[in-house]
């Protein structure tokens, strides 16, 4: 379904011939490799590629390799790695201003924001105070409040601004992410200098996110102080934050949702695409891409399940919301 949004963004821009097609945080690699796979019949599309990986950790970017069927080859004198899922040149980079710029360009972030750091803070007495950790007498940790002002305050008080007082009189607690501001501020350059859009999916809500901080060790919820480095850290996206950062920095550019997931999905055309899948398939795939559509488009228990309890595929069509970002020259991006 991202392999059509994708498609569909690159024939608004008028079919170039090379695009930078660029996945932020790709984890294993797999929603690339379904797209790559997903694409491999539209042979212009696929041509026009340039893969580049934003990735900073290398034992990922062996797994990403190996995912989309990666092939060092020579051509001259130079090395280059090639998927061979689609033929295309595939490139890692640590950050996405090392991408290389001048090509239109095709951004995918799922599940990337949730995992950068954040900042949380708390009104009191003394006005807003920024939650911090504190080793405690028996050398365990603590969370504690800030007892001076901190230097991320800046970050709140230009949340602060982009909030309505109604809201910000609902809230005791208030998360900021300045990598997310960042990052979608030099996602807004890329795409104002060379054209495209990015397409951001992730958990998360369109206002002022409040105490969302969340640790998961083996599918489980643990204490986010509760053995440090051992457990997943994720926080709900700010996808409001996301929007007046996108806006503040370039003129050129249009943002459009959140909407959620469900009806994103819907609107690609995933119902079709799973009915086609259904019609030749055995009864064990048949169940996983019941499941598996349940968990992206459904709302909460799935009604249809007699599996375990433990088991039972939750929805999240509701709870994941997507966003577009593009250059105004394209217009609105599907199905926004």
């Amino acid at each position: 379904m991202i392999g059509v949004w994708a498609m569909c963004l690159w024939e608004q821009m008028g079919k170039p011939e090379k695009v930078n097609l660029i996945e932020l945080g790709p984890g294993r690699g797999t929603l690339l490799a379904d797209l790559l796979r997903g694409s491999a019949k539209f042979v212009n599309f696929t041509k026009a590629l340039n893969i580049n990986l934003v990735e900073c950790s290398p034992t990922l970017q062996k797994v990403q390799y190996n995912t989309l069927k990666c092939e060092d080859e020579s051509v001259g004198d130079e090395k280059r790695t090639v998927s061979k899922l689609c033929g295309a040149p595939v490139y890692w980079h640590a950050s996405l201003v090392q991408v290389p710029s001048g090509f239109p360009t095709i951004i995918v972030a799922h599940e990337f924001f949730d995992a950068l750091p954040i900042h949380q803070f708390q009104k009191g007495s003394r006005g807003w105070c920024e939650k911090m950790v504190d080793l405690a007498g028996d050398s365990s940790f603590r969370f504690v409040l800030s007892p001076q002002p901190t230097a991320s305050l800046i970050f709140l008080s230009k949340r602060c601004q982009w909030a309505s007082a109604e809201e910000l009189e609902k809230v005791e607690q208030i998360e900021v992410c300045p990598k997310a501001m960042e990052i979608t501020e030099q996602i807004a350059d890329r795409i104002s200098s060379d054209g495209g859009g990015a397409l951001i999916i992730d958990y998360g809500k369109n206002g002022i996110v409040s105490d969302s901080l969340q640790a998961i060790r083996k599918h489980k919820f643990v204490h986010i102080l509760d053995d440090p480095g051992s457990a997943d850290l994720s926080a709900y996206v700010d996808f409001a934050a996301i929007k007046h950062s996108a806006m503040e920095a370039s003129d050129d550019i249009s943002v459009h949702g959140p909407m959620t997931q469900s009806q994103l999905l819907g609107s690609l055309g995933i119902n079709f695409r799973v009915e086609a899948l259904m019609q030749n398939c055995d009864e064990k795939q048949a169940e996983s891409l019941r499941t598996g559509y349940w968990r992206l488009v459904g709302d909460g228990e799935a009604p249809f399940w007699e599996g375990p309890d433990d088991q039972t595929p939750i929805g999240m069509g509701s709870r994941y919301l997507a966003m577009a970002i593009v250059n105004k020259k394209q217009g609105s991006p599907v199905p926004f």
